[in-house]
């Protein structure tokens, strides 16, 4: 996973690792966003629907995963209770090969909003908070505003949470043609979320101690779609919507089995570095200016997550 080319994408990219994490007071050795998560694992099998719009790997053959949970913000400690922890994340490696070097990832959340369609965007975006200016920033920032704005409801579980990919890809079939993508992920078990009245009574961890005993009593399993493109959609600009109506195909299913023990998942937590770029034959990132900024970040946090 290499860092972009360009040296202003990097650049912002290092401001906004020490913006999310002065905004957070984040220690080091862990994530300047989604820093509270758990690894588990697991097996995505694909459709035939799958291999007919992309000759990537996993869309041809079941898969080894490893999948990461998380809350939002860069507090390692947030309690699953505080409204702040959400949107919560998901993160999904598809690890192609035996010794694990080989793969390639999808990275979404449980709302279909980004607040800007740049990173030196949402750079503004973090400084305005600081500043006490996000009124008016929101004021003048829609896209942000739809964002901050949109219902969040905290889950029953992790197993009965939506999940977007807000970023499109360019899906490459065997004949090459080629269908720009957005990713959904839902739950097998249906999407159930909590009033506040409910989540008053839940403990402050009780979405991390459920997932475990989930586990214990059968598999976890979210069906992948692409939700399709048609000519007209924007494919650059993670902060617009394509319209509810377009096709959706189903691309297999996630079906996890195990979770990542206690005493080895913080190691691999900050080993593991996902990868907003597929870099996988069959699968191309969009012209989405997101996708650099995203991959920048990732590796830049990941690098100081690893030396801490």
């Amino acid at each position: 996973m290499p860092l972009p080319d360009n040296k202003a994408i990097i650049e912002t990219a290092g401001n906004l690792v020490k913006g999310l994490q002065g905004a957070f007071g984040t220690p080091k050795g862990f994530r300047p966003a989604h820093a509270h998560g758990r690894l588990t694992h697991g097996m995505f099998t694909p459709t035939k629907e799958a291999s007919l719009l992309s000759s990537a790997p996993h869309f041809q053959s079941p898969t080894p995963i490893i999948v990461r949970f998380s809350s939002s913000t860069g507090i390692p400690n947030i309690p699953d209770t505080d409204p702040n922890a959400n949107p919560r994340g998901i993160a999904i490696r598809f690890v192609l090969s035996d010794d694990g070097h080989k793969h390639t990832d999808i990275v979404a959340h449980s709302t279909a909003f980004f607040p800007m369609r740049t990173g030196e965007g949402f750079l503004a975006m973090l400084k305005a908070i600081g500043d006490g200016s996000i009124g008016s920033f929101l004021e003048q920032n829609p896209s942000a505003a739809a964002f901050v704005n949109d219902p969040k409801p905290s889950p029953a579980s992790f197993a009965t949470e939506k999940y977007f990919g807000v970023n499109a890809f360019k899906f490459i079939s065997e004949e090459g043609k080629a269908t720009f993508v957005r990713y959904r992920i839902v739950p097998v078990a249906g999407v159930t979320t909590l009033s506040d009245a409910d989540l008053a009574s839940q403990s402050p961890t009780y979405l991390f101690d459920e997932l475990p005993q989930r586990l214990s009593q059968g598999p976890i399993a979210y069906k992948v779609f692409a939700q399709i493109a048609e000519e007209e959609d924007v494919t650059d600009d993670a902060t617009k919507h394509w319209p509810e109506s377009r096709k959706q195909v189903e691309l297999g299913t996630v079906k996890l089995t195990k979770v990542e023990p206690d005493e080895s998942n913080d190691k691999e937590q900050k080993h593991i570095i996902f990868d907003p770029i597929p870099r996988v034959k069959g699968i191309e990132p969009s012209a989405d200016p997101l996708l650099d900024m995203r991959a920048a970040v990732y590796l830049i946090s990941g690098k100081e997550r690893r030396a801490a």
